[in-house]
């Protein structure tokens, strides 16, 4: 799993302290970054997987929710008065809120796993899907190309005859044109090399997915038996 990244953002220089010392019992340590709440203004500019708020008491930490609800990013709240909870959710959807009572670092750090889990599964389905939508755009253009091959191979037949030709009568050319001919009959040989390839290629492909598709129907008669 990717290393991570957690924002702490307290006024409070215990709060960070406490959130640090119970994750270290944790199989997957975050890297932290700490921020106080006069300098909300600058998380936009901040990369980070999840942020934790010591909300604290009053609205000290209001700026830096506002800026944490508007760019999306998962956020949990630790709230000092259970009462401002209910409050917190309805002006921060987003957010999750917790207590700051009893056990509340395993609470938070529990659930910040867990979000984090969440983050690596979503920028793991991103990233598939941006390999699928490659391999689609390769697959279409492979297609392709496997279609105008008997194309090219005529246009290349009738180029390599003609040269062929060209070069039966050498006494009607100079030397640099016959010189020339010739280029053009060996580039002819060489793109009917690659235009082969594409044939076996295509082959080996079809071969492959057949016997995946072997494999697959054996692996299933195997399982329902």
């Amino acid at each position: 799993m990717e290393k991570r990244t957690v924002l702490i953002v307290s006024d409070d220089a215990e709060f960070p302290r406490q959130i640090s010392a119970r994750w270290q019992s944790e199989r997957n340590v975050p890297a932290f970054m700490l921020l106080g709440s006069g300098l909300g203004h600058g998380l936009d500019a901040m990369t980070f997987d999840l942020a934790i708020i010591g909300a604290g008491r009053g609205d000290a930490m209001r700026p830096a929710l506002q800026a944490l609800e508007a760019g999306g990013n998962p956020v949990i709240v630790v709230a000092d008065e259970a009462h401002l909870i209910p409050a917190m959710r309805r002006e921060f959807p987003r957010a999750v809120a917790v207590h700051r009572y009893g056990g509340w670092t395993d609470t938070v750090v529990l659930l910040a796993i867990e979000v984090l889990r969440r983050v690596e599964a979503v920028n793991r389905a991103e990233r598939a899907e941006q390999v699928s939508a490659l391999m689609k755009c390769h697959a279409t253009l492979g297609q392709y190309m496997i279609e105008m091959r008997h194309t090219l191979n005529n246009a290349l037949t009738s180029v390599l005859g003609n040269a062929e030709l060209l070069l039966l009568e050498p006494g009607a050319f100079s030397a640099g044109v016959l010189s020339q001919i010739d280029t053009i009959r060996n580039m002819a040989l060489r793109m009917h090399e690659v235009l082969q390839r594409f044939s076996s290629l295509e082959k080996e492909l079809t071969f492959a997915g057949q016997q995946s598709v072997k494999e697959q129907r054996a692996q299933a008669a195997v399982v329902g038996q």
